[in-house]
């Protein structure tokens, strides 16, 4: 029998599958997630300012589709309106599971980072709206600084916070969550313009019918992706941000294990959707969105201008206070109770950190600012320039904070006396102290020796060597 021939490389060809399987699931995690979102960013920065900028502009703002079916959009609408769908798809996912088997299920676990995320995103729109009103701004733009970015904020912790208690990661978790909500809540009420309420309803229906075949267990991606676009396409032509849809849907998916089976439908999909969303939706969106020019003059405008001098505020001031300080208010005032593993510079860390809000704050400046293309890129740029101060911020903290427990780790595992038991465990004995000067004296007897001999002046039983 002839052997088989071997296969020849196909460049950009479908890869085979145990490296589809492990790109896949690199870009499940938040780190690869959050440094293809930056890479995405600085290129677009990048495009954007070298002369090739008109080719970005020429692309950018390329019209495709069905002009009939009211979907002949720019490609930064389709990236913004199509694309970031599938980030809320997942993000609506997410919420589910925290509502049914996280920490929002316990009322009194949620109490803490809910509380947080609310006031994490009225202390923003507090100080935009104090910023502007004094320099005479618009203040349209109230709701860019209020969002928190999960992927760069997950990233971060992840990268930097090696040693840092598993608490915080759940923490920064629901409080990333439950910011998402409102910001979803924000974005359909406040950046609803005029309703089709004909196609409204449609998208209703669809999002009812999606809600039946679930519930009826009907199986196959043919069935529900179909319907998942058609749903989007109505929910877009109703005036209501088509995001909505994609958040929706995710919420109806079960994510409670019934028995016999592995994952809940949630998580299996999620776990499918999740690399689509990290590895192309939202770095294509920040391509297409990140692109603002920044010369000299535009980066001191940022500095001087109400609108962005109060996104950058609001990122980098309103977010750390608002999350310190709710939290604080509900340790304090309510039976809400700060996880026994975290400290309170903890705390002040993550809420240095959710003053990262990239995607939706680039969202939302592009809703708030529609009629107006220069002041919508001048506040992108302060979105930028706010979330890459909060990082730096958050990450000095962090790697503070992860010394301190690599340090109480190291302690914790010291067993000077070998004797198989960390000696922070058995310092309550009154005989450790004991035995611990015995080792010390001895090992100190023991440097004399080799000290003496290493000299040539080693003493013995025997006399001098």
């Amino acid at each position: 029998m002839a052997a088989p021939k071997n296969r020849r490389s196909v460049f950009l060809g479908r890869l085979p599958l145990p490296e589809r399987n492990y790109l896949a699931e690199a870009l499940r995690t938040e780190t690869v997630g959050g440094v293809l979102l930056l890479v995405a960013a600085v290129a677009a920065l990048i495009w954007a300012n070298t002369p090739l900028r008109d080719s970005y502009e020429t692309i950018r703002d390329f019209h495709l589709g069905p002009g009939s079916l009211g979907l002949d959009l720019s490609v930064q609408h389709w990236a913004a309106d199509g694309l970031l769908a599938v980030f809320f798809f997942v993000a609506g996912i997410e919420l589910k599971r925290e509502l049914v088997a996280g920490e929002l299920r316990d009322p009194k676990a949620a109490a803490l980072p809910v509380i947080a995320a609310i006031c994490g995103m009225a202390a923003p729109a507090l100080v935009y709206f104090t910023v502007t009103k004094a320099g005479g701004g618009a203040l349209d733009g109230w709701a860019v600084p209020t969002a928190t970015d999960i992927a760069f904020a997950l990233a971060v912790l992840a990268v930097i916070g090696t040693a840092l208690p598993s608490a915080l990661r759940a923490f920064l978790l629901t409080l990333a969550v439950v910011d998402d909500l409102f910001a979803i809540l924000i974005i359909a009420v406040f950046f609803t313009s005029e309703l089709n309420f004909a196609a409204l309803g449609f998208a209703v229906l669809g999002l009812a019918v999606f809600w039946l075949l679930l519930r009826k267990g009907v199986r196959g991606w043919y069935v529900y992706v179909p319907l998942a676009i058609v749903n989007w396409a109505l929910m877009y032509n109703s005036g209501v941000h088509a995001t909505i849809a994609g958040v929706a849907m995710g919420l109806m998916l079960r994510c409670t294990r019934h028995d016999g089976e592995r994952y809940s439908p949630g998580e299996h999909i999620e776990h499918i959707v999740r690399p689509l969303s990290a590895g192309l939706a939202v770095p294509l969106f920040a391509l297409f969105s990140a692109g603002v020019a920044l010369s000299g003059g535009a980066l001191s405008d940022v500095f001087r201008k109400p609108e962005t001098l109060g996104v950058v505020l609001g990122l980098v001031v309103g977010k750390a206070i608002g999350v310190f300080g709710g939290t604080w208010l509900a340790a304090r005032f309510t039976k809400a109770e700060l996880n026994p593993d975290l400290e309170w510079p903890d705390v002040l860390a993550v809420a240095s950190l959710a003053g990262i809000g990239f995607t939706v704050s680039l969202l939302i400046g592009e809703l708030a600012f529609a009629g107006d293309q220069l002041l919508t890129d001048e506040v992108k740029a302060a979105v930028l320039i706010g979330s890459l101060i909060a990082a730096v911020i958050a990450g000095t903290l962090l790697k503070l904070r992860d010394n301190k427990y690599k340090k109480l780790c190291a302690d914790e595992e010291r067993d000077e006396d070998e004797d198989g038991i960390p000696d922070i465990y058995e310092q309550g004995n009154p005989d450790y102290h004991l035995r611990m000067a015995a080792i010390h004296e001895a090992k100190a007897a023991e440097h004399r020796r080799l000290a003496e001999v290493a000299s040539g002046h080693t003493t013995g039983d025997d006399g001098p060597a």
